[in-house]
């Protein structure tokens, strides 16, 4: 469908998509005439009057301490850098308000068994490296029990002692060796309901 050509009436289309929206398109118009002023004291004074302006076409702004700095901030955005004034405010920093933040780098350490957790994972790689006695006795201990917990608060299917064994065997590289003919669990009673169905359980 064509748009008819209605003097006097200007379509968005038409328009220059608006650096802050949030402004609208009259203060961009009083943007680009202060930009446009011969004089640098009158581009100043009227660069202040916007500025009183934004602020009330954006009255939630003044809940942030630096509101004023932001406001000029916005205001150097909006004249394409191209006001020529004494800023009130350092504005050198104004360009990072329009950057996208970095993306979140995903971790790179992946566990086998999630159930476990990173602090799991921790201690079998601490009892790697970790020489015989009393000391990598107790951590191992202390291992096996809370593997043992992390099992029963999972439901993750068997949690006999065999399976805590073999796991403990298996990430720490054979270092760790329970026997289970001298070797006490403690005693855990598990929830009534498995933290993994409870966390997938569907509200009615």
């Amino acid at each position: 469908m064509e748009e008819m050509n209605i003097q006097g009436l200007d379509y968005n289309t038409r328009r220059e998509a608006l650096l802050m929206p949030e402004y609208g398109r009259e203060i961009q118009k009083m943007v680009d005439v202060a930009v446009a002023l011969p004089d640098r004291d009158e581009r100043l004074r009227c660069a202040k009057t916007i500025v009183k302006l934004m602020e009330t076409k954006v009255p939630q702004i003044r809940e942030n301490t630096d509101y004023q700095q932001t406001l000029w901030d916005h205001l150097y955005l909006m004249s394409h850098k191209q006001l020529d004034i004494d800023w009130p405010y350092d504005v050198s920093s104004a360009e990072k308000i329009l950057s996208k933040p970095e993306p979140m780098p995903l971790p790179q350490n992946r566990i086998p068994l999630r159930h476990y957790g990173q602090l799991v994972r921790e201690l079998w790689d601490k009892l790697k490296t970790m020489p015989a006695g009393e000391e990598r006795d107790e951590l191992a201990r202390l291992t096996a029990n809370q593997m043992k917990r992390d099992l029963v608060q999972w439901g993750h299917g068997s949690i006999d002692d065999e399976k805590v064994a073999d796991d403990l065997a298996r990430f720490t590289d054979g270092v760790i060796q329970l026997d289970l003919g001298s070797f006490s669990f403690e005693r855990f009673v598990p929830d009534a309901e498995p933290m993994g169905k409870r966390n997938g359980k569907k509200k009615k």
